[in-house]
Order: C-alpha cells, then structure tokens, then sequence
C-alpha cells in the first residue's frame, strides 16, 4: 500500500518505527504539516517528499491511504477531502473529540465508500487477543462482573502544554486521551455497555481543564456487571487492568500479561514483555502493537483478512460510553451526604 502521513503528533514515534518496519507492505509517498519548517525537517529525516498541502495528497495518483496523526480538533476537512478523492484513512484516536462530531466523520467516510479506521493499539496486544478467543469460546462460562482500573500518571508539565487535557483541542481528559484505549478493549472484548452511573473529577494532583480522575458502576448487555476506575493521578503509574468473572472461571489481564484461573483448579499464565504508557512518559511502550494495527488495515483494505482495527462506526462505541460517563456525572449523580443519616 502507498500510504501519505498526515501531521506528527505525540504517537508519531511509535507509528514511524512500526512503518519502518513495514516497508515491505507499506510504502511511504510523503508526508504533510502545517508548519512547513517542520515539514521540510520531518520529511528529510524520514527520506520521504514533504507534500505541500492536503490538497496534494488528495491529487495524488499513487497515494491509495493516509495515516492521520493529527490531534482530534479540526479532522473534518481532512477526511472530506481524502473521502472525495477515494483514499483510504486510519486516524489516531480519539475520531474527534465528541460523539457527534466523530459520527459525521464516520458518515462522510461512508458516503465516501472509503474505509475509516481507528489506532486502537492495545486490541492488538497478545494477552488481550488470547483473552478474547477465551471469551469467544465460552470458556470462562457466563461472564458476570468485570472490573477496569487504569492507575496511570502525567507529571504536571505533561498538562502545561498548549491544549493538553482541555475540552476544545483533546475533548477532555483521562477518558478520551488515555482510557480510551482500555475502555475500547473492554468493549472489544465483552460487548456493549447498557447502562452506566459515573462520577468524573479533578483531583488536587493537577490543574487542568478536565478530568483526571472517572470512576463508574455498568451494566453490560449481556447482563454482566462492573466498574471502571481511571486516573492519570497515580503516581508513578502501575498497568493498567480488566478482570473478568465468569461461571467457570477467572481472567486478569495486566498489561499485555494474561492469567486465567479456572474454577476445576487449572491455572495459565501468559507474560507479554513491555511497558504500556502508564507512567511519566506515555510513549513508553513498544511500537509492536502499532505495527499490527497498520498492517491489518492494509490487509482489511486489500481484502485479506477481517478486522482487527475499529472501523469508524465501531470506534464510536467507546466515545459513546465516555460521553455517558460525561453525561451521568454532569447531569444525573446524586451525590448523598452521609451526615444526613
């Protein structure tokens, strides 16, 4: 696939050592940036030509796809322009920063008939696809509770940068910037979400615009149970976990790191080497699981292999659930006093 980069955010690392990776199914036909000085610089670093609007690699004729790294503000023109011109698209997440704003992008690329994909990177991680064929197979019998804890932590300075953990570039904070990735695997995993009551604050440990700290009882539809913990104020920041109860047995998976615990006494552990982002630096992790994301999106477009990526309507269902977890500690938390007992 002949594949355009599309700015260089703070996950362009990761995606330019898994591209280099790919060259063999992947070639790079140049890059784009606002700022041409970065551009120039960019572009000679990676030995690609350096695009001089979007506009150009819209025009493109051997451009097929594009690999959006781009903070999530601003993302319409981008992909109206590439749907028009037939380019296929895999976008950072979050899609946007608001469930309706994400969903008209979901909408252009379909009236487009282009595929729109999500880097959704921990779907791709050893662990958590064992975990799935687990769960697919019945396994661990009816699934009954589930719990998410995301422990991570963000230095101050880290929230100092322009538009970082703000509503009008990020959309918000721990939810959509950093959980995301574990509440999508979750859905991934266990299936949709009916139901949830959440409380989302700012502890003393920041200052910043929004959230960094989410809290959450669900229900599942599948009649499951469980809660979600998230914060970026757990210092120094420890794996993130899901834990799953079902009837027959047990599975925690930490990080990449899978064991299962089954009611007959059988135990399995599986270990994934490799941090996960959960500390100071969130870019502390390996770009294995970037390259299994590309790669599947060039597989999906070339019809080789089903999807491993969140395609866009999929990749909504997990800014679905934030926006509910938004709405439900904004609008509906009762918060009880217990002096009043």
């Amino acid at each position: 696939m002949k594949l355009a980069v599309i700015g260089l955010g703070m996950a362009a690392r990761a995606h330019v050592a898994a591209l280099e990776s790919l060259h063999e199914s992947v070639e790079l036909t140049g890059l784009y940036m606002r700022n041409k000085t970065r551009r120039d610089s960019a572009a000679e670093a990676m030995q690609v030509k350096a695009f001089p609007s979007l506009q150009a690699i819209a025009d493109d004729p051997e451009t097929e796809a594009v690999l959006v790294l781009t903070p999530p503000d601003g993302r319409k023109e981008i992909v109206s322009m590439m749907a028009t011109a037939g380019k296929h698209i895999l976008m950072e997440k979050p899609l946007e920063r608001t469930l309706p704003a994400a969903t008209e992008l979901v909408e252009i690329a379909e009236q487009g008939g282009i595929l729109l994909g999500t880097v959704l990177q921990h779907r791709a991680r050893q662990g958590a696809r064992r975990l799935k064929g687990l769960l697919d197979s019945g396994q661990l019998g009816d699934v009954a509770m589930v719990r998410v804890d995301v422990p991570w932590w963000r230095p101050q300075d880290y929230y100092d940068q322009p538009g970082r953990g703000t509503y009008e570039q990020d959309g918000g904070g721990v939810l959509i910037t950093q959980a995301i990735h574990v509440l999508d695997l979750m859905l991934h995993l266990l299936g949709p979400v009916k139901a949830v009551q959440a409380m989302l604050t700012t502890t003393q440990l920041h200052a910043m615009e929004a959230e960094d700290f989410a809290s959450a009882g669900v229900l599942f539809e599948s009649g499951a149970v469980g809660s979600i913990c998230a914060t970026t104020a757990s210092f120094p920041g420890s794996s993130e976990t899901i834990r799953v109860d079902g009837t027959l047995g047990s599975a925690t998976l930490e990080g990449g790191s899978l064991a299962i615990h089954m009611r007959d006494g059988k135990v399995e552990e599986f270990a994934e080497k490799g941090l996960s982002g959960a500390g100071a630096d969130p870019m502390a992790f390996p770009y294995d699981w970037h390259m299994e994301i590309i790669q599947n999106f060039v597989d999906v477009v070339e019809g080789r292999a089903d999807s491993l990526i969140a395609p866009g309507r999929d990749a909504l269902k997990v800014q679905r659930l934030i926006e509910a977890m938004e709405r439900s500690s904004a609008e509906a938390g009762l918060r009880i006093a217990l002096d009043s007992f």
